[in-house]
This record gives structure tokens, C-alpha cells and sequence, in this order.
């Protein structure tokens, strides 16, 4: 029994691995996806820290780009949500996924395999984000560990979410997934990513301090040792952050994991 098992965990690897690579050497024909991160994610530091950080003080004193720096990292990541959901709608319109289930491989292998290239993908970004954080003054001023933990973080959060794409994608038209992709920016704006939520509406602060993405920002700001810009009575996750980011993080997997799964092996729209 135990050797069957174990036979069933090498097969959903290694399935997984297949189509990692198989989505990784597409990216041979479509350069164009990974240019898009990389220029997203630059132009993401030029617009709000430049163009709008001049307006913006931090509460508590502190650079406003050492400020904003967490906040990107986080952002260019959690935004690859957008990519996943399209790429997977293309997916089922062009026929690929009927494909993919009547080949004899584990059912978690095709949503595995995608949400795994795609969070790879994103990491080239996230590693010119930082360059270009490292040129306009952003430092990490608690040393390398917390620095990588930080980091980890951003790749926990965001490979979380990119089961949610892979869910919406089994269920939306690509002409769908284009509008449901809109509405990550303002789920990204409706945070303390850009501004601090001490002076928001008290709705809108509410939802912003539980937005996961606030955590995962409040986290890498405060391992980082950046201005952090939290209230004394911020809500929970905002107190605890790392804590809050992980919770967040596996809750996600925990609903989203055997949804996709199950999505899969049922096709009908």
C-alpha cells in the first residue's frame, strides 16, 4: 500500500514536471510574455515612485520609495494572477486541456504544472524589480535572512494565487478572463500598497487591512526593516503580518487546490 502511494506521488511529480516545461518552452515562441513582465514591472517604479511619490508622505517619516519598494515586489507577483486565468481560458477554448485528460496522468498534474511555469516566470521580474529598487536607493536594512524570508513570502502568496487563475480560467471564455483580469488592479489599489489605509473611509480601510496583499506588503516592509506606515490600531493582520500572510496563503491552496482539480476532471461549462 505504502509503496503504491509512493508510486502515485512520483507520478504526479513527475507529470507536474512535464508540463512545467512543456508551458516554460513556450515561452520561446511568445518572448513577449516574460518582456511584458519585466517592463511592467519597471515602469511600475518609475510611475508611482516618481510620479506620485512626491505627493505622498509616509506617517512616521521615511523614504516614500523605500516605502513603495515592498509594495511592488508583491504587486508584479500577485498581478501574474492576470496571466494565468488568460492563459488557461486559451487553454480550454483551443481544446488543449481535453487533450491533456485523455492522457493516462495524474488530474493534479496539468493545474500543477501551469501554476508552477507561470510562478517561474514571474521571478524574472521580480529579480529586475529589485535591481531597479537597488539603483533609485531602496536597501534591505535587516540583513539576508529576513531578506529571503520576505521573499518567500512574495512566492508563497503569489503561487497561491495563481490557483485562483487556473479556477477562474477553467471557468470563464477567454473573452471573459480579459475582463475578470481588470478587476486585480483595483483589489491591488484597495491596499496599503501605494498609500498608507490609516486615512482611508472606514469601509474601505477595513477591507484593505484584511486584503491579503496588505499582510504580504506589511511583511516583506517590516523584514526589510522599510518605513512600514501602520497604524497603532490596525486591524489583525496588519499586527501580524508574516503570520496573517501565511494563514492567507494556505487557506487559498486549501480551497482553491481541489477546485481546480475537480474543475478539471469536470469540464462542462
Amino acid at each position: 500500500m505504502a509503496h503504491k502511494e509512493d508510486r502515485r506521488r512520483q507520478s504526479i511529480f513527475i507529470d507536474g514536471m512535464a508540463i512545467t516545461m512543456r508551458e516554460l518552452r513556450h515561452l520561446r515562441h511568445q518572448p513577449v510574455l516574460l518582456l511584458g513582465e519585466v517592463v511592467f514591472a519597471v515602469l511600475f517604479v518609475v510611475l508611482f515612485g516618481y510620479v506620485f511619490g512626491s505627493a505622498i508622505s509616509v506617517p512616521g517619516g521615511g523614504d516614500y520609495r523605500e516605502f513603495l519598494m515592498p509594495a511592488l515586489f508583491a504587486v508584479t507577483v500577485f498581478f501574474g494572477v492576470t496571466t494565468t486565468t488568460e492563459e488557461v481560458a486559451r487553454d480550454v477554448e483551443r481544446g488543449v486541456m481535453d487533450r491533456f485528460r485523455s492522457m493516462p496522468m495524474s488530474r493534479i498534474a496539468v493545474p500543477l504544472g501551469r501554476t508552477t511555469a507561470d510562478m517561474l516566470v514571474s521571478i524574472p521580474a521580480l529579480v529586475v524589480m529589485v535591481g531597479v529598487g537597488l539603483v533609485v536607493g531602496w536597501r534591505p536594512h535587516e540583513g539576508l535572512a529576513p531578506a529571503l524570508a520576505a521573499f518567500a513570502l512574495v512566492i508563497l502568496l503569489g503561487y497561491a494565487m495563481r490557483w485562483v487563475g487556473v479556477v477562474v480560467g477553467l471557468y470563464v471564455t477567454p473573452a471573459t478572463a480579459s475582463i475578470v483580469v481588470r478587476l486585480v488592479l483595483p483589489l491591488a489599489v484597495l491596499s496599503n500598497a501605494f498609500v498608507p489605509t490609516e486615512g482611508m473611509p472606514p469601509v474601505l480601510r477595513t477591507i484593505a487591512e484584511w486584503n491579503p496583499l496588505s499582510s504580504l506588503i506589511t511583511a516583506c516592509r517590516e523584514l526589510f526593516g522599510n518605513p512600514v506606515g501602520t497604524a497603532a490600531d490596525a486591524s489583525w493582520p496588519l499586527q501580524n503580518p508574516v503570520i496573517a500572510t501565511v494563514v492567507w496563503s494556505l487557506l487559498i491552496l486549501l480551497v482553491f487546490v481541489p477546485v481546480a482539480v475537480a474543475r478539471f476532471r469536470k469540464p462542462e461549462r
